[in-house]
């Protein structure tokens, strides 16, 4: 394969990182003399290193910088087995790995996963967007991205951002200070997320203005929220009540987006988490969608991915052995039981 000459460093990466990295991850033998890629090896194995690089120099041809974490991701989405058909659905890496968001200072928020890419798509067509998944898997950040790019392109005339007020089975009256002080802690990831989006020195005039609102879940009760994003994280600490009131806080020319981990439930005792249930009270609503994410989908560390994983695996053993140690109640175990 010729490689253009404006691709080339791109795609090469610093230290030619890329291209060791496209080497550990492909069974072909890759070589490059100039700007002449050589893949040899096994007819399936240089026929699906041909795709992988036909990628990357489309990325790399749009202007990205081709990382490490682009060409494993690029090798993730083709080598699965649906790939073939996403491609011919517009969902080729190229296509998911370059779709911009937000640009501020020189750094551009895009999905880097299929999964992302559907959210963020789902996030654009549906009113109510669910985005369930594990930590890291970007559901607040890319729809905190969506919101800001809303409000840009005046779709929105603001955005709201709300948690419920329970972490870790911490109750608020317990904490030291006045109840801004108490509460402050709980909405300081959103603030994160915003100083990322937005300049900072404009987020307290925009606040100061109500263009945006960062609060509690219990300050929503009684509204409706007309012309807003509105985005209600960790919302597994709800309860189906508090879902319900949120929920229906949808005014005309509203967007929701809810996000939550349905593994990380901090309520109290064996209350329902509203997440949890959600989906089977919401099925078959119309333009109303749930976007599943995974491990795969992880963003952060690549321990995180594995940790994730290894916590699933924990859960379904101790599962399993929960169901196997359980009594038996037939009717063998009654008969004996009434003797």
């Amino acid at each position: 394969m010729a490689l253009p000459d404006t691709a080339l460093l791109a795609l090469l990466g610093s230290r030619d990182e890329s291209l060791r990295t496209a080497e550990d991850l492909l069974d072909a033998d890759v070589h490059v003399r100039g700007n002449e890629l050589t893949l040899s090896g096994e007819p399936a194995d240089v026929a699906f290193a041909e795709r992988v690089f036909a990628e990357l120099v489309t990325l790399a041809q749009r202007g990205q910088q081709v990382g490490k974490d682009t060409v494993r991701r690029t090798v993730e989405m083709l080598s699965d087995e649906n790939a073939a058909d996403r491609e011919r659905m517009g969902e080729s890496p190229a296509e998911v790995l370059s779709l911009d968001i937000l640009s501020r200072r020189g750094k551009t928020i895009r999905p880097k996963t299929l999964n992302q890419k559907r959210y963020v798509d789902a996030i654009d067509t549906h009113t109510i967007v669910f985005g369930i998944g594990p930590a890291g898997t970007g559901k607040t950040y890319l729809a905190m991205a969506k919101a800001v790019q809303a409000l840009q392109g005046k779709l929105v005339n603001r955005i709201i951002l709300t948690r419920p007020a329970v972490e870790a089975g911490e109750r608020l009256g317990y904490l030291p200070g006045t109840l801004y002080e108490k509460i402050d802690p709980y909405l300081r990831p959103l603030y994160d997320a915003l100083h990322d989006m937005i300049d900072p020195e404009s987020i307290p005039k925009l606040m100061a203005a109500g263009t945006i609102e960062v609060a509690p879940l219990a300050y929503m009760r009684g509204r409706t929220l007309n012309d807003a994003f509105i985005i209600l994280d960790e919302a597994q600490n709800t309860t189906p009540e508090q879902m319900k009131m949120f929920l229906t806080r949808l005014g005309f020319g509203s967007k929701i987006v809810v996000t939550g981990d349905v593994t990380q439930v901090d309520l109290p005792g064996n209350t329902r988490s509203g997440l949890q249930v959600v989906r089977d009270i919401l099925d078959g609503v119309d333009d109303v969608h749930f976007s599943q994410l995974t491990s795969t989908d992880v963003v952060r560390h690549r321990l995180v991915s594995d940790i994730v994983d290894a916590y699933a695996r924990f859960d379904a053993v101790n599962e399993r052995r929960g169901l196997a140690s359980a009594p038996r109640t037939g009717p063998e175990q009654r008969r004996r039981g009434r003797r």
